[in-house]
């Protein structure tokens, strides 16, 4: 038997974690036609079947479910023991990849970014921000970004960015004539301007006044799903809005739009950095969320 490659142990352990040839090739940074020849390879020195292949999905045998319960641990050492090492050069080195929502992203862009790239430049930082929830150590995602109360209870949690508000929002031409909401119920006799969740699902809007806690399926015929496009609709007459306040704060300013039922929308947890408990944080990491912590304190 031809001892296989480090590269090709690494790029089995991407497949198999992922499940799938294509989402392995976009976190390993080379094509799928060189991952597939890659593993066809390495089958062929090892002399058995590691994964069995359909048009739709992708699976281990039992000679590779084997092999990657022995070779996750020591890769996972290996990467422990590169990553010492980068901290005995005195600074962070490689990606760090972080899956974050848009609002996330856009205050993570803002002050926590600028600064880390300047601190550490030998770090490529891979932010990808698609807005479906994914689970980030399938995914391979060193970290995560979602509101606070979504955070798995597995994973360490690091708040940041203070608390998020989200607030409905309607153009005055829209509201001129018509009766302002005073109850999440008054909704329904307007017309909203619907936001599409990742998941497919059509977002229900939520509502806390003190104890009381509503949640509205509200009418409409205009369905988005990105923030900045719900807030421009808004802006436009379209209707009314229901969005983070900091998407809206501009054209709240220039009064092209103004807030409703304000006393039922108040402040929730806001967003955290996650990261999975149990696995080695990167140097790269935890330099992250130095930067991020710091940048929080000044706020």
């Amino acid at each position: 038997m031809v001892r296989p490659s480090l590269n090709d142990l690494a790029a089995f352990a991407a497949v198999a974690s992922h499940r799938s040839f294509r989402k392995a090739a976009d976190v390993m940074g080379v094509s799928r036609s060189a991952l597939s020849h890659a593993i066809i390879g390495l089958e062929g020195k090892l002399g058995v079947r590691l994964f069995n292949r359909t048009t739709r999905s992708v699976s281990l045998t039992d000679a590779g479910a084997g092999l990657l319960a022995r070779l996750d641990p020591i890769l996972q050492e290996l990467d422990q023991a590169l990553d010492t090492l980068s901290e005995e050069r005195g600074t962070p080195s490689g990606t760090l990849r972080i899956s974050a929502n848009k609002s996330g992203a856009r205050i993570l862009l803002k002050d926590v970014v600028p600064r880390f790239l300047d601190l550490y430049p030998d770090v490529e930082l891979d932010l990808v921000s698609e807005g479906r929830l994914v689970d980030i150590v399938e995914q391979g995602f060193d970290a995560g970004v979602r509101l606070l109360e979504a955070v798995p209870r597995d994973m360490v949690a690091v708040k940041f960015g203070g608390d998020v508000r989200f607030i409905a929002v309607a153009a005055p031409s829209y509201m001129d004539g018509r009766a302002t909401p005073n109850t999440p119920d008054d909704l329904h006799g307007h017309r909203c301007i619907r936001q599409r969740l990742p998941s497919g699902k059509r977002y229900r809007w939520e509502f806390t006044k003190r104890d009381a806690e509503i949640a509205v399926d509200v009418p409409g015929n205009l369905t988005l799903d990105d923030n900045d496009l719900l807030v421009q609709a808004a802006a436009d007459g379209r209707g009314i809005a229901y969005v983070p306040e900091h998407f809206a704060q501009p054209f709240l300013g220039s009064g092209q739009l103004v807030t409703i039922l304000d006393d039922w929308c108040p402040p929730t947890s806001g967003l955290a950095l996650y990261y999975p408990r149990n696995r080695h944080l990167p140097s790269s990491l935890r330099a992250f969320i130095d930067v991020l912590r710091q940048v929080d304190r000044g706020r």
